[in-house]
């Protein structure tokens, strides 16, 4: 069960389909609070000019930095550091209020939270305001 959990959360932190109301919204759709499936875990986010900016809401008490990300369309690609991993997080809208996270790398390999998220992702609801 703490695998599980582990994994959710590092998917979660490496954050933060396609569908064709995300491609004509632009960057805007990104922009709100977002939750990931099955967790307390929240961010914040707001894009402007294809920079996406994440603000840790509720990190159920994980230490953990983000880098700016970017956006092209309906994917955001954002580096993370946790745990003493490295890696980028890629997240695609599947429609204006869920998309789908994983981790598009992560290093080093043997590092545990590396190898429990490998074809592993989460699933983030937006949040109305």
């Amino acid at each position: 069960m703490r695998n599980k959990a582990t994994v959710r959360l590092f998917l979660c932190l490496l954050l933060v389909g396609s569908s064709n109301a995300a491609w004509s919204q632009g960057a805007s759709v990104w922009d709100g609070k977002w939750i990931a499936d099955g967790t307390l875990f929240q961010v914040g986010v707001t894009v402007v000019n294809g920079i996406m900016k994440i603000d840790q809401i509720e990190s159920m008490g994980q230490l953990w930095t983000n880098e700016d990300g970017e956006v092209n369309g309906n994917v955001a690609t954002v580096s993370v550091n946790y745990a003493g991993a490295t890696g980028v997080i890629q997240a695609e809208l599947i429609d204006e209020t869920t998309a789908r996270a994983f981790a598009a790398s992560c290093v080093p390999d043997f590092m545990v939270v590396c190898v429990l998220s490998k074809d592993r992702q989460a699933i983030f609801r937006k949040l109305e305001d």
